[in-house]
Order: C-alpha cells, then structure tokens, then sequence
C-alpha cells in the first residue's frame, strides 16, 4: 500500500470519527425546535438525491422494480427505525449517551446472527463482548440511584435501544437483499426510499403542524444542514474505505465516535459527565471492541482457510459490512 493511500485512508477515518461523531451534537441542538422525523426524512431526501444523482452521473444502468423494493424496506429499517428514533431519543437523552447507546449495534447483530435459523453460534470471546455490552447498558439506564446519581431517561434509553435493532435488523436483511450492482446508487436508493418513508411518518404524527421554519435559530438550522451535508459526505467517505482498506479498520468509528460524542456534548451542550457514566461507558466502549476485533478475526481466518471470490465481494460491500453502520 503506498504511502499516498495510507495519508488518505487516515484522512477518511479522521472524517468518519470528528463528522460522524459530531452529528449527534448537531441532532441534540435540532430537534429542540425540528419535530424527528421531519429532520429525518429531509436529511435522507437530498442526501439520497445526492448519492443517487452522483451514480447516475458515473454511469450507474437504472435499477429494476425489485432493488427499490429493497431500497424501502432496507431505507425504512435504517433510515426510519435507526436515524429517526435516535433523532426523537435526544429530546431527553444527552447527545454524548445516545451516541454511546448507538455503539452497542454490533452486539445486535451478533445476537441476532447467533438467534436466526442456521444462524452462526459466537465463540467465547465474542460472548465474553456481549455480557459486558449488556452489563454497561443496564447500569447505564440504572434504574435505581448509586452514589446520588440517577439513571439516564428510560424512554430515550428504549428509543436508542430500539433504532439499533432495527439496524440490526436492516444490516442482516440487506445481506440478501436483491440490489444493483452499483454500492453507490443503492445508498442513494435506501435513502431515498427512507426518507420519503420517514415525511410520511412525520405526517401521520401530525409533525408539520407543530413544525415553523420561522422559529428556527440559526444554530438550529445550520446543524439541520450539517447533518444534511456533512452526514452525507462521510457516509460516501466510508463507502470508499470499505473498498480500500480492511472493514476492521473503519469498524474503529463504532468506539471512537462515543467518546467524541461525548466529549462535545460536555463540551458545547452542558451535558454532565459523572463518574458513573464513564465507567459504564468503558465497559461498553470495551465490549465493542472485544465484539468488533474478534469477529473480524474470525473473518480474516475463515478466508485464508477457504478462499473465495464472493465472500471478498462481500467482505466490501457496505450491505454486509456489519459492525460499520451509521445510526446517527
């Protein structure tokens, strides 16, 4: 690898960890005015238009009728379940905890992987990972009082928890889910398709008739267009790495990008930082690592002992890279 491509693949990691670790800051100050799935669906319509223009533009051939039905069902799960309940979430979750939350995806997909019919028994390493991501997660939501400090709000706390199921659950199908060859075009697609899905849940909650653009501070609507723009670029920034680096390696924004979260929350939003929290952070941020490592371990072993063509196909492609979603 040479040494131009080791400077760019640090630059995207860098923009996968401050962008992507900094839209949860940028959500906390929207939804203070802007109803959650409002700001969802407008982030993925013209996010997705974007995308989707842009494959077009490299020549991408138009999809058949049954990659859109993909596009819907993959865009709601993700798009509505995961992005649109985190949104509602930090109307009383701090920013810093519902990114810290988010992280524990992979332990879904684990269990989920580990629960389905057939489906892939997870070593004791990685069972070791899950038992302490769960352990975090209910001493985080403490539903009691230790040292004086009481737990996180539990409905934002289902919320999140919720939105990661569901990717989860996105992440698994899109693994067999009929799509075009193009990763770049059906990234567009799935936004697409949830976005449009998410304006018409706005619309059944009766969002647009609490919502008044003229109320919105510039703050407000300038991390609307950050998250727009910026939540975008990254997701195209790590449609890239996943082509030229190893999944393990971009995998690594799933526990850096709490602790940025985190910190800016602190930082910019007045959110506490107790001891508590930190402490069940670590073991979260922990339990990530140890799941996310080991299964890439065991990834990198099942290739070199049967090497195949389509299982390195898969292996790039943004569907299946499992433990690198973005649910923010």
């Amino acid at each position: 690898m040479s040494k131009k491509l080791n400077i760019q693949i640090t630059l995207g990691l860098l923009c996968l960890y401050l962008v992507w670790g900094s839209t949860y800051l940028a959500i906390r100050f929207g939804v203070e005015t802007i109803p959650p799935f409002i700001m969802a669906a407008f982030r993925f319509l013209i996010g997705g238009a974007l995308f989707y223009g842009w494959a077009k533009i490299k020549g991408a051939p138009n999809p058949q009728k049954i990659h859109w039905l993909s596009a819907f069902i993959v865009g709601t799960l993700l798009a509505v379940g995961g992005n649109g309940l985190v949104n509602w979430s930090e109307k009383t979750l701090p920013s810093g905890i519902a990114a810290l939350l988010v992280a524990m995806m992979p332990f879904f997909l684990v269990l989920f992987d580990w629960l389905r019919p057939k489906g892939t028994r997870p070593g004791w390493v990685i069972m070791l990972g899950l038992l302490l991501g769960f352990s975090g997660v209910v001493f985080l939501i403490n539903p009691t009082q230790v040292d004086g400090i009481s737990g996180v709000d539990k409905f934002g706390a289902a919320l999140v928890l919720a939105a990661t199921i569901l990717w989860a659950i996105g992440s698994l199908y899109s693994r067999s889910a009929k799509q075009p060859e193009s990763h770049t075009l059906f990234a567009g697609m799935q936004m697409m398709a949830g976005g449009a899905v998410a304006l018409l849940v706005a619309t059944l909650m009766g969002e647009f008739n609490e919502f008044n653009m003229s109320v919105l501070t510039p703050l407000q609507f300038w991390s609307w267009v950050y998250l727009t723009l910026m939540g975008s670029f990254a997701f195209g920034v790590y449609l890239w790495l996943l082509k030229v680096t190893t999944p393990a390696k971009v995998a690594t924004y799933a526990y850096v990008n709490p602790v940025i979260a985190m910190f800016l929350g602190a930082l910019f939003a007045g959110e506490e930082l107790s001891i508590w929290t930190l402490g069940c952070s670590t073991v979260i941020i922990l339990a990530v690592v140890i799941i996310i490592t080991a299964r890439s371990r065991a990834q990198r072993n099942g290739l070199k002992a049967e090497p195949k063509p389509a299982d390195t196909k898969a292996m790039l492609s943004p569907a299946s890279a499992d433990p690198v979603c973005e649910c923010d």
